[in-house]
């Protein structure tokens, strides 16, 4: 058997770290085996070195050795391309086509980002696994294939079990051996060793001198978190080699390549930001709504009990907390409680006329008599802004002007909140 460092150098595998040794012996260890493997870690830590070290201490070496990577593939073609397809199975399936099973008979299948496959294609793994059958897709004649499965995944598995979106069953038969590659960010010794390795490489490949940093880059270049871990590292020590004349790297020149910490995500994600604020004014355009419709509810609720009972000042008794609430203003209040005590209203009549006919005593003031129909009205042509306004102000007050929790009060971000304080100008 050969030794964890032969192997190292053998698949170029840069580090020292115990944990990414750990992972290699365990490579080592299960490859005479024909045991299912799950390699897991975070994107971009180099999971697909471990199942080329499986296959090629493996009695399948001479077989064939196929990677497939399985969040590449459409939800819809997948079972085609991992088990293959009768001709006439689906539309634009003119032959009989083998699958990757049918394929590597004899070898080493390796599913990358495994844990991207869909329900029913898991069903059908789940199969192959326990005992080496299969189906091609469109056909109903069973299969054999003598395969070894390893699989990688930089998701959560249990997550994904919990969340229904992977087999229970499956996740255990492929992890019969799990191996776990740790991230760079916790392997600090070895990220420069990895950077100058990169660096020769890209200096041979340009046919340039090779890249050197100085003692401070060095150590920025080590607490850096580097959240795309190898993958990440050597992408900045291409740029580095291409773009700097200077090739004695400085720490200001180094850290024009580093993205800030948490500001490292694609311009793709940030771009989302208006789109929650979009929501956010949504949400408060659809409480308004909601807020106007029982507002207008309970007035014609308040306006019939008047109608039908005649005594302004009873049911403004009755209805104090009712009052307040709609009308709030202190005049608004006022001018409810300057009615008429004995003013009697009666229902409208329903007439085929663009605007109702209220019935009312000679004896009375007309304006009296409409006070409440035109409250109902002036309600119902309430314009949208206003009461965004009137709710603005409001939260501010119950909340002594600290805007931001007015914002949470008012369902909002405080960014939306501030625009909508300099748009109407409060």
């Amino acid at each position: 058997m050969e030794s964890v460092q032969a192997i190292k150098q053998r698949f170029e595998i840069i580090g020292n770290d115990q944990k990414l040794n750990r992972a290699v012996e365990k490579a080592i260890q299960v490859a005479p085996t024909d045991i299912s493997v799950l390699v897991t870690g975070e994107s971009g830590v180099g999971k697909e070195s471990i199942p080329k070290i499986i296959h090629a201490l493996s009695h399948r070496k001479h077989g064939k050795y196929i990677a497939v990577n399985c969040g590449a593939i459409p939800e819809g073609t997948i079972d085609s391309e991992l088990f293959g397809h009768e001709k006439g199975a689906f539309t634009g399936a003119t032959n009989t086509r083998e699958g990757y099973f049918e394929v590597a008979d004899g070898g080493t299948i390796f599913l990358d980002e495994v844990g991207e496959l869909p329900l029913t294609t898991q069903v059908r793994l789940l199969r192959v696994l326990e005992n080496g059958e299969f189906i091609k897709v469109g056909s109903s004649q069973v299969q054999k294939t003598n395969v070894r499965i390893v699989a990688a995944t930089n998701v959560n598995m249990f997550d994904a079990i919990e969340k229904g979106k992977f087999r229970e069953d499956l996740y255990y038969r492929l992890s019969t051996v799990e191996i776990m590659l740790p991230p760079l960010r916790e392997r600090k010794e070895d990220i420069h060793l990895l950077f100058r390795k990169f660096s020769s490489d890209f200096a041979h490949k340009y046919k340039m001198p090779p890249i050197k940093l100085d003692d401070d880059a060095v150590v920025l270049l080590q607490k850096y978190r580097w959240g795309g871990n190898i993958r990440q590292l050597r992408n900045v020590a291409e740029q580095i080699s291409v773009l700097e004349a200077n090739r004695n790297i400085t720490l200001a020149s180094l850290t024009g390549y580093l993205p800030q910490e948490g500001s490292n995500l694609p311009a793709v994600v940030r771009d989302k930001k208006p789109e929650s604020d979009f929501s956010n004014e949504r949400e408060i355009l659809y409480k308004v709504l909601f807020d106007m419709r029982g507002d207008l509810n309970d007035l014609k609720k308040l306006t019939m009990e008047l109608m039908q009972n005649g005594n302004s000042s009873k049911v403004q008794e009755t209805n104090k907390g009712l009052i307040q609430r709609i009308y709030g203003q202190e005049e608004n209040h006022r001018e409810f409680e300057e009615l008429p005590r004995n003013t009697e209203m009666y229902a409208p009549q329903k007439v085929n006329r663009p605007e109702p006919v209220v019935e009312h005593d000679d004896d009375d003031d007309d304006d009296d008599h409409y006070l409440f129909a035109e409250a109902v009205e002036e309600e119902e042509t309430l314009r949208l802004d206003e009461k965004e306004i009137e709710l603005i102000k409001k939260a501010l007050e119950r909340n002594k002007g600290k805007r931001k929790a007015a914002a949470d009060e008012l369902g909002i971000s405080e960014r939306t909140l501030y625009r909508k304080i300099k748009q109407y100008d409060l």
